[in-house]
């Protein structure tokens, strides 16, 4: 079966906010920032400290997150989404078709450099979906 994630967008404090949730919750943070990522030789020194994705895994959720603001920016309503990992591409692309009726898609289905696919898309009720695949032997990030 699919397995979802919560997916938490932050202004810049997604390191405080999930250092708050592992307290909270326990389990294992990791962090990956955008200095440590592929292809950002060229940001500005300020925004590689901003976190591209960090995940905490306790015994019963995943909750993933990041400081990367869409460009509408970040207001109530689209600091959440709910991250959907298919098994395979086919899967994803069935669901993507599936959620995307009557909604808004904002990505259609692509290939990452990591090798890994995704696509994201605002359902007809108004909640944001972001779909992904990775294949073995994909990095996935």
């Amino acid at each position: 079966m699919i397995r979802i994630k919560s997916y938490l967008t932050f202004n810049g404090n997604c390191r405080e906010a999930m250092l708050f949730y592992k307290k909270c919750l326990g389990g294992e943070l990791h962090f990956q920032t955008l200095g440590e990522s592929v292809g950002t030789e060229q940001l500005p020194e300020a925004l590689e400290a901003y976190i591209l994705q960090a995940s905490l895994r306790c015994a019963h959720a995943e909750i993933i997150a990041t400081d990367l603001v869409p460009d509408e920016g970040l207001y109530r309503g689209n600091n959440i989404a709910l991250l959907l990992e298919c098994r395979s591409l086919n899967e994803l692309m069935l669901v993507y078709q599936r959620l995307a009726k009557g909604g808004t898609a904002t990505q259609r289905v692509v290939p990452t450099k990591s090798g890994s696919y995704y696509a994201s898309l605002t359902d007809r009720f108004g909640i944001r979906w972001m779909l992904n695949f990775t294949p073995e032997g994909a990095t996935g990030q």
